[in-house]
């Protein structure tokens, strides 16, 4: 890969669809589904953290090419991507072949996918069935992470939720 690659979520579910796996889809694309407004550069998931998952999560990341995403190095930088490199790490930000993809096992205020899989909203999407972060879930980590854009975000979501409960 020398440049990076336009986002491209169809190719990027579809290849962790076939590699079978477990996630749920979090942050503003997951909000997006439910029809928060701001548009996204990635994709980002919580993965169950399992070996039989980071087996095929290490599969569907190879797939799609995935590098280490830098600020000085778009096109990302090689790594052993493998299932015992996977269970080590909290956090990925990457590039692929499909685009930008953040994995964060245990995201801001949550306790990672067995905490986030409870409530998540199911989408059929290009096809497949889709596990979606709720958007209480989302403002949850949002608000926990605290960056200035989350923060606004969270004002949006809880906006959204109020609406909906109205």
């Amino acid at each position: 890969m020398t440049d990076a690659a336009p986002l491209d979520p169809e190719r990027i579910i579809k290849v962790l669809a076939k590699h079978r796996v477990r996630f749920v889809l979090i942050g503003a694309l997951a909000a997006r589904l439910q029809g928060f407004p701001r548009l996204t550069a990635d994709v980002d998931i919580t993965p169950a953290r399992d070996a039989e998952n980071l087996v095929n999560l290490a599969a569907a990341l190879q797939e799609l090419d995935a590098r280490i995403f830098t600020e000085a190095v778009p096109q990302g930088l090689p790594f052993d991507c493998n299932p015992q490199m996977l269970a080590r790490v909290e956090m990925l930000n990457l590039v692929t072949s499909a685009g930008r993809i953040d994995v964060a096992f245990v995201p801001s205020g949550t306790e990672g996918y067995d905490d986030l899989v409870q409530s998540a909203v199911r989408f059929e999407v290009y096809g497949l069935e889709l596990k979606v972060a709720s958007l209480e879930d989302i403002a949850r980590s949002k608000e926990a992470a605290g960056r200035s854009q989350d923060l606004q975000d969270v004002l949006v979501i809880r906006e959204m939720l109020r609406r909906k409960d109205s």
